[in-house]
């Protein structure tokens, strides 16, 4: 343990034992997360929920998490909390917990928000310990916590398809059993990471951060233009990811079973993604990437609603490994233009993230309801198309200190 915390504070080398921990811990946390959509064909049948009610679950997760995360990573930026990882992972076990116990509609809303809540405090600080180990390889850096997340948004919906699908509402209790391993691990997470604040107050070191000459309307601007890229990705990405299953019933009449093994190839695409981005960022530039990876998924999206079966399927392996790349360029940006504000950049933008996905899952939701879900998916196919105001960020030269 000596060693680990000598090498920590060398920001010139990354640590990759810390970045391995906390990417298993967002694997954990959104592998929870993911019971959420997974468990809405189930909760459909077995409590006659429309599709606006569906879209009113997801709002409440995406939007407890997304009001929070600023506000945390305000709070975080002036007051690191090495503990607040454990207690946003206990947080999300209660309400799985709780979920697993629902037999009202309200209890699933409370249950789906604590689950929120737990990840609000999770995301800003464990994007600041990423940083802190990432000796200088930020892309990189944010690219293995993000596969993590990812990864772990892919499983979920399997798990949920082979063990709760067959089985049964209250074997969601099972993934408790997850949040609890990852108590644990974030627990030991939090002591390196107070051992690092206390070095980082005592001792002298070389730093990675990177000076942005821009002024402060400039900074403004391109934190806009980032968000509204977050916009387009995220809503898109919600009608996948809640609404892909539906679609594919609908339209091809599969099971359920086979429809979630189709998510779980697109999620599982999007996994690979992250950590590709995040590597091509380093190499080639942020902007670049964000270019490529929004813009980029627009052929195949608009293609996506007109296809057969196999090809749907394969078209949207592929919207998952282009479109997945952008975020990690897009926070790893954000946090240039914005250096000393690491957890307001994290909780902004992910909350941004949760919200985008709740209001686009509610409106979506309530579309579908008034027209079809495969009209759903012609109108979100436009969205990558927003892409195209990546010409509006800057290129950035900043300088190290």
């Amino acid at each position: 343990m000596e060693n680990l915390q000598t090498k920590a504070i060398d920001t010139s080398k990354i640590v990759y034992p810390i970045l391995f921990m906390i990417s298993f811990s967002h694997f954990l946390n959104d592998l929870i997360q993911s019971t959420i959509p997974s468990l809405y064909p189930i909760l459909k049948g077995e409590f006659s929920l429309s599709f606006s009610q569906i879209g009113i679950i997801t709002l409440v997760f995406q939007l407890t998490a997304s009001i929070l995360q600023p506000f945390v990573g305000i709070y975080t930026d002036k007051k690191p909390n090495p503990r607040s990882l454990a207690v946003g992972m206990g947080l999300s076990m209660a309400g799985l917990l709780l979920l697993a116990a629902a037999h009202q509609y309200y209890m699933i809303l409370i249950s789906v928000a604590l689950i929120g809540m737990g990840s609000s405090i999770f995301h800003p600080e464990a994007s600041r310990v990423a940083q802190l180990a990432s000796g200088g390889q930020k892309g990189l850096a944010q690219s293995i916590f993000q596969v993590g997340g990812n990864s772990g948004s892919a499983i979920g919906p399997l798990l949920v398809a082979l063990v709760v699908l067959p089985l049964g509402q209250g074997y969601v209790s099972l993934f408790a059993i997850a949040a609890f391993i990852g108590i644990i691990v974030l627990w030991r997470i939090g002591n390196w990471y107070a051992e690092r604040l206390s070095l980082k107050k005592t001792t002298q070191h070389s730093s990675n951060i990177i000076t942005v000459e821009l002024s402060r309307k400039k900074v403004i601007f391109s934190i806009t233009v980032l968000l509204a890229l977050v916009f387009s990705k995220y809503i898109y990405l919600a009608s996948m990811t809640n609404y892909f299953t539906f679609f594919l019933i609908d339209k091809f009449h599969i099971s359920v079973k086979d429809s979630q093994l189709y998510l779980f190839m697109f999620l599982a695409a999007v996994a690979i993604g992250t950590i590709l981005g995040g590597r091509l960022g380093d190499k080639y530039g942020r902007k670049k990437i964000i270019w490529v990876s929004i813009l980029g998924a627009a052929p195949f999206t608009l293609c996506l609603p007109y296809l057969p079966l196999v090809w749907t399927v394969v078209f949207a392996v592929l919207i998952g490994l282009i479109i997945a790349s952008a975020f990690s360029a897009i926070l790893v940006y954000a946090t240039d233009l914005l250096p000393n504000k690491i957890g307001l950049v994290a909780g902004l933008f992910f909350g941004f993230m949760f919200g985008m996905g709740g209001i686009g899952s509610a409106v979506l939701g309530a579309l579908a309801d008034d027209t079809s879900i495969e009209y759903v998916f012609k109108i979100c196919a436009f969205l990558p198309l927003m892409g195209i105001i990546t010409a509006f960020l800057p290129n950035i030269k900043g300088r190290k200190k």
